[in-house]
């Protein structure tokens, strides 16, 4: 039959916790280089704001995580209903 479409494949539906924790933890990482490393260099080109960033994207990751909790919560429940 020429009209017949090939079976759509299933979503991904990954844990989501170890992508946000990655976030952070990169967040982090690249603040805590850039204060131990480049912080005269900051200072120097008026690039101090550059640190700021990295604390909000390490701070912002906090509700981020929260979410992701809950969605791999509801995940594992959606799984277990499915068999």
């Amino acid at each position: 039959m020429p009209n017949e479409q090939p079976p759509r494949p299933e979503p991904l539906d990954p844990p989501m916790v170890p992508f946000a924790l990655a976030g952070m933890a990169g967040w982090a990482l690249v603040g805590l280089v850039l204060l131990i490393f480049f912080r005269g260099w900051l200072t120097d080109h008026d690039h101090q704001n550059w640190l700021w960033i990295c604390l909000a994207g390490f701070l912002w990751g906090f509700p981020g995580l929260a979410v992701m909790l809950r969605h791999d919560a509801n995940r594992r429940r959606r799984r277990a209903a499915a068999g």
